[in-house]
């Protein structure tokens, strides 16, 4: 069959009906009569959202106070240090004379302004309430929000929750323009959404695409909203838009092996992060219940062998003595099917329910135990608190050589504990407390295992930074890195 040029298109249009009409022994007024079902719809225009909305985004900018060890009378740091520095950097400190220090001076700490990082937030209210993510403002001691008539504020860090990854900040500032909060159970798959947000510094910068699917399991404390919304470094924080110009979710993860965006975006639930807003407000900081047990999926080879029908439920692997679950009568092996009458369809639904249940309450348990359904009562205990991202001022005394030697690879490191190591199932390592920069660029993040470096075998923070300082100045560093039952190389280039 030849091709058809748009000079011949009213000829091939004309001759369709009539194949048809052939085709089914239809009459061709019948087929006229037939409505047609519209198969493309128009796409949807996003100026006025843009409008709306994109007053009350704002660009976050941190930044961290670093000791130099230098004073007017000469440096803190010790030769080991310094020898340090002049290796891995490839130039002495200014100022620090390779004989070391004058010991009869006093000796003045120094202090410089280092840009931690750029992410994106948004206004709450009008009196300067800002919503952002909890990594963007981790480890910060000074945080500066633009708006976009380009005012610029500094920011007291309200409060920040890293189970969730929400942060609320504060500016000075009144009559500001806030946002609109969405409701996410009328969120629908398909739906078109928005994003504006500062990938890479870029202020202001707006995106759109489709919700892919909602309440995907990430592993993480919240189920998130997974979009097709282009979404960069930079864009931490900003609102997801639906089309109604309500936020219904908080941009705050990719997925990607290259650091940049590939398709994968994921959200934080609004909803979700409210009312964990609401608690950072209230008190700053989040209090959560627990019962103390540790979980597991149900596979289906497991279900269908204990009689239980189908894969569902948390299994429970172990039970913490002395715990709330313990107290109740909760079982290793049993598998715990609801909570407060919830079902509990896949094991992470547990920990999210009992999460925000408040401690002291009296809840019920349905148990799966021995091809029978049990129900046990159970009183919720408080989740221990986790460290504030706000790092506490270090002002006189000295910082650790672990965060100094670090710093130009963005990792924080500590000791793994006996109890780390038996529940990791390694002999050695260190742990990876934060990631910025060049370590979260690599991909690295907290609880990440690093078991060595180059070909050096880590087992203590020390062995970890002799392998850091030994490396090649300029080029890649491999580590061995263990997430979860898995292990992989990865190389961290240094900051530039």
């Amino acid at each position: 069959m030849p091709l058809l040029n748009m000079n011949k298109l009213s000829l091939a249009a004309l001759a369709v009906p009539m194949l048809l009409s052939a085709t089914l022994n239809l009459p061709l007024a019948a087929q006229a009569q037939a409505p047609a079902a519209p198969i493309v719809r128009g796409l949807p225009d996003f100026t006025d959202l843009v409008e709306q909305v994109g007053p009350a985004v704002v660009n976050i900018r941190t930044v961290e106070r670093v000791r130099t060890g230098i004073g007017r009378n000469g440096p803190m740091m010790d030769e080991e240090m310094q020898e340090f520095f002049r290796r891995f950097f490839g130039l002495p400190l200014p100022g620090v004379p390779r004989q070391g220090p004058r010991q009869q001076e006093p000796q003045e700490p120094a202090e410089r302004e280092v840009p931690r990082g750029v992410g994106s937030g948004f206004i709450l209210t009008a009196d300067g309430f800002v919503m952002t993510n909890a990594h963007v403002v981790d480890g910060a001691d000074e945080v500066l929000v633009t708006l976009t008539d380009k005012r610029e504020f500094k920011a007291r860090i309200v409060g920040a929750d890293k189970r969730t990854d929400v942060a609320v900040v504060k500016i000075e500032a009144s009559g500001l323009p806030a946002v609109r909060i969405g409701d996410v159970s009328r969120l629908k798959v398909g739906e078109w959404v928005m994003a504006i947000g500062s990938p890479f510094g870029l202020d202001n910068t707006v995106t759109a695409g489709i919700v892919s699917a909602k309440q995907r399991d990430t592993g993480d404390y919240l189920p998130f909203i997974q979009t097709d919304v282009a979404v960069n470094p930079g864009n931490s924080g900003g609102p997801l838009i639906n089309m109604r110009g309500e936020v219904v979710g908080i941009n705050s993860q990719i997925y990607s092996r290259s650091g940049g965006f590939m398709g994968i975006s994921f959200a934080i639930p609004i909803d979700e992060a409210m009312r964990v807003s609401e608690q950072l407000r209230a008190s700053g900081r989040v209090t959560r219940g627990r019962i103390g047990v540790q979980i597991d999926q149900v596979s289906k080879e497991v279900a269908e062998s204990i009689g239980l029908g189908k894969p569902q439920g948390a299994l429970v692997r172990g039970v913490e003595s002395g715990s709330p679950a313990d107290k109740a009568g909760v079982e290793a092996g049993d598998i715990i099917t609801r909570f407060d009458g919830r079902v509990i369809d896949k094991a992470s639904d547990l920990p999210r329910l009992v999460g925000n249940t408040k401690p002291g309450t009296r809840s019920a348990l349905t148990v799966f135990r021995r091809g029978q359904t049990r129900e046990l009562n159970i009183t919720i205990a408080e989740l221990e608190p986790e460290q504030t991202a706000r790092r506490p001022s270090q002002r006189g005394s000295a910082p650790p050589k672990a965060s100094e030697a670090t710093q130009v690879l963005g990792l924080t490191v500590t000791e793994l504990t006996e109890a780390q190591k038996k529940e990791l199932k390694v002999r050695h390592g260190v742990r990876v407390e934060a990631a910025t920069d060049a370590g979260a660029r690599a991909g690295l993040r907290e609880g990440d295992v690093i078991l060595s470096v180059g070909n050096a075998e880590v087992r203590s923070v020390r062995d970890f930074e002799a392998a850091v300082a030994k490396a090649e100045r300029g080029k890649p560093i491999s580590m061995l890195v263990q997430r979860g039952e898995l292990v992989q190389f990865v190389l961290v280039r240094p900051g530039r």
